[in-house]
């Protein structure tokens, strides 16, 4: 009975090898990523491996759902029950806190890399995993763009900004450098609110 309990069930297997995934493609990415590494980080063996997972494919798919499912939970803690600018100012905020950690911003950008890479040698994505990777993007877009009161402009601005974040983070930038001057979220905070002024 002890033992039993003691024993990772396939789900919890699962979960530990898309942690692991996570890890291993954000520091080396699809190609520099072997499916023998990411089972070393596990402590399993890669045929148990591939009794979870069919392929490279696969795992590399799960852990670009885990980035972008991620990024969502922290858009919707953050910004619950706002709408509009408030809402689009609490997913700002907090989405500097989320890419404070390193590996959550390389792997979402060994993302957009990978599939990049492959359309430039002619094929769409690993593997054809452009084709999800658009899939993640649009619906976290989706989701944004309800959030903040269903504008797809406004919707383009909030990703926009946020990618500014991811080069400003990645270039290494700290938050009170002056680069941030016009583009940090209380600056942004500061414009909405002069912009008021003037309308009075």
């Amino acid at each position: 009975m002890a033992r039993t309990s003691m024993r990772m069930s396939a789900e919890e297997r699962r979960e530990s090898v898309v942690r692991a995934a996570v890890i291993e493609f954000a520091r080396n990415g699809y190609r520099g990523t072997s499916t023998e590494a990411i089972a070393r980080r596990v402590g399993v063996s890669q045929p148990y491996l591939f009794r979870l997972f069919p392929g490279k494919q696969a795992i590399f798919t799960a852990a670009a759902e885990r980035c972008i499912e991620e990024t969502w939970r922290v858009f919707d803690e953050a910004s619950a029950g706002l709408t509009g600018e408030a809402a689009a100012e609490a997913m700002s905020e907090a989405y500097l806190g989320l890419v404070e950690d390193g590996e959550q911003l390389m792997m979402q950008m060994q993302l957009y890399v990978s599939v990049f890479a492959s359309r430039m040698g002619g094929e769409d994505g690993e593997d054809g995993i452009g084709e999800t990777a658009r899939q993640l993007w649009e619906e976290l877009f989706e989701r944004v763009r309800l959030r903040i009161g269903g504008d797809a402009a406004e919707a383009t601005e909030f990703f926009a900004y946020g990618m500014l974040i991811n080069t400003l983070v990645a270039l290494g930038y700290p938050q009170d450098h002056r680069i941030w001057g016009g583009f940090g979220v209380q600056s942004r905070a500061a414009r909405g609110a002069a912009g008021q002024g003037r309308a009075e």
